[in-house]
């Protein structure tokens, strides 16, 4: 049928180019290699189930990132909705004294620096679900505030709150980090133990 292979083509022009940006979405969910290509494998064959819905020049990927998300949700049967989040104006004031308090250490270009690249990626996992969700689509996925406020159903003001506290807490482990491996030295006016030395 000349629809059905237009169908056919049209899916492999516009959806398959996100197979690579899927795959490290998903196991960026799951954390684990068998689970995210079940996961993939079911992204794409309810994206082809569904593509009668899929509203041409709109994101292609950002939607399928929803139908993975969705896909991983009713995997894991989560059915609780997260707490609700601090202010995000809040959240900014305390994102921004960690880092003058880092720049006051002389630390400020800890995140750039070689070593770091390896907890980077661990301080991402560890972060707890709706902060690790946000910084995946927004910092590394590169979606915009109103495409992850898409994928994840929520307000955008949500999105911009949990990413404000995601990235706070990636400060703070990630400066704690570059101390305990003695990449950068302890805040000035304390010793090892974190007592003053004055």
């Amino acid at each position: 049928m000349p629809d059905s292979r237009a169908r056919d083509e049209q899916f492999r022009d516009l959806a398959l180019p996100h197979l690579d940006a899927v795959t490290r979405y998903a196991l960026a969910l799951t954390r684990d290699e068998a689970e995210t290509d079940d996961l993939v494998q079911e992204t794409f064959l309810r994206a082809f189930r569904s593509w009668d819905q899929f509203a041409p020049g709109t994101e292609c990927r950002a939607w399928l990132f929803t139908i993975c998300r969705n896909a991983h949700l009713r995997t894991v049967q989560r059915d609780e909705r997260m707490d609700v989040m601090p202010d995000a104006d809040v959240e900014a004031l305390a994102a921004a004294a960690i880092h003058a308090a880092a720049r006051g250490d002389g630390i400020e270009d800890v995140f750039a620096q070689e070593q770091v690249i390896a907890a980077v990626r661990q301080a991402v996992d560890d972060l707890p679900e709706p902060f690790r969700e946000v910084v995946q689509l927004v910092d590394l996925q590169e979606q915009s505030y109103d495409e992850a406020a898409s994928v994840l159903g929520v307000p955008k003001g949500t999105v911009r709150s949990r990413l404000f506290r995601g990235r706070r807490l990636l400060q703070e482990t990630l400066i704690g980090h570059a101390r305990d491996a003695g990449i950068v030295g302890r805040p000035r006016g304390r010793g090892a133990d974190g007592e003053s030395t004055s």
